[in-house]
C-alpha cells in the first residue's frame, strides 16, 4: 500500500508539473496538506489518463459548476502545460451545450481575464460559411460516427413527436457545428462529454457517450479516469454515481 508520505510527494510533483497558481490563505488548519495529498497525490497522480486530459476534465467540472476562482487557477495551469488558449475556450463552449451556454460565456470571460494577465492572445476562427443543409449533413454524419445505430434511440428517435423539434437543432448545431469546430479534436470533445455528464449527474447521457467514447479511441481505463478526475471539483458522490452508471455499459 502506498504510504501517505508517498502520496504527498507525488502530489507535490504534480503541482510542480502543472505549476498551479495557489496564493490562497490556509482555509482551514491542515487543509493545504490534505489538498496536496488527497487531490493531487490521490487523484491527479493516478495512472491511466494523460496530464493534459486531466486538466481538460478539471476545467469541464469547474465550468459546469461555475467555480470561478478555481477555474481561473486551472486555466493558468492549462496554459502552463501548453494547452492552447483556443482549446481552453473551446472546452467551455463545448460543455455549454450540456450545462447551458451562460456557463460557457462566464467561463470564457474568466479565461480571457487570465489570458490578458498572461499576455496571451487568441486568434479568430475563419468565417463559418456552412448553410443549414450542410450543417444537417455534418450533424447526421457525426452522429453516426460517434454513436452508430444507438444515436437514434429514445429522445433522439427521428419520429419522436415530443423531442423531435429540439433534437433537430441538437443535430444541426450540436453534432454538426459544435463537434466540428476547431480547437479540440473528437477524442478531446468526448472527454468533455464524459466529464461534463458526470459533473451534471446525467447518467443516461453518460452511459450513451461512455459507450461511444470507445469509438473515438478512448480506452475503458481512460473513460473511467475522466470520471474520477471530476470528483474533487464537482463532488465525489457524482463521480461515484457516474462510475456506477458506466459499470452497466462498460463492465
Amino acid at each position: 500500500m502506498t504510504s501517505r508520505e508517498e502520496w504527498r510527494k507525488r502530489g507535490e510533483l504534480i503541482r510542480t508539473q502543472i505549476n498551479v497558481a495557489d496564493e490562497r490563505e490556509e482555509v482551514a488548519p491542515g487543509y493545504r496538506g490534505f489538498d496536496i495529498e488527497a487531490i493531487y497525490g490521490g487523484i491527479w497522480a493516478r495512472p491511466g489518463l494523460e496530464l493534459e486530459d486531466r486538466v481538460l476534465c478539471t476545467l469541464v467540472a469547474l465550468s459546469l459548476t461555475q467555480r470561478m476562482p478555481q477555474l481561473r487557477r486551472h486555466v493558468r495551469s492549462a496554459l502552463n502545460i501548453g494547452l492552447p488558449p483556443r482549446s481552453i475556450l473551446e472546452i467551455f463552449v463545448h460543455v455549454g451545450l450540456y450545462g447551458g451556454f451562460p456557463t460557457a460565456e462566464n467561463s470564457c470571460a474568466a479565461a480571457r481575464e487570465v489570458f490578458a494577465e498572461e499576455g496571451v492572445e487568441v486568434e479568430d476562427d475563419p468565417p463559418d460559411t456552412a448553410d443549414r443543409e450542410a450543417l444537417k449533413k455534418m450533424g447526421d454524419e457525426t452522429l453516426v460516427a460517434l454513436h452508430g445505430a444507438r444515436g437514434r434511440d429514445g429522445y433522439a428517435a427521428p419520429d419522436n413527436p415530443v423531442t423531435g423539434g429540439l433534437y433537430e437543432i441538437a443535430i444541426d448545431y450540436g453534432y454538426g457545428a459544435l463537434w466540428n469546430r476547431p480547437g479540440l479534436d473528437r477524442r478531446q470533445r468526448m472527454l468533455c462529454a464524459v466529464a461534463g455528464f458526470t459533473a451534471l449527474e446525467q447518467p443516461a447521457q453518460l452511459k450513451k457517450f461512455g459507450q461511444s467514447a470507445l469509438n473515438v479511441g478512448l480506452t475503458r481505463e481512460e473513460i473511467l479516469e475522466a470520471v474520477i478526475q471530476t470528483a474533487p471539483y464537482s463532488g465525489f458522490p457524482r463521480a461515484l454515481n457516474g462510475l456506477m452508471a458506466l459499470g452497466d455499459v462498460l463492465g
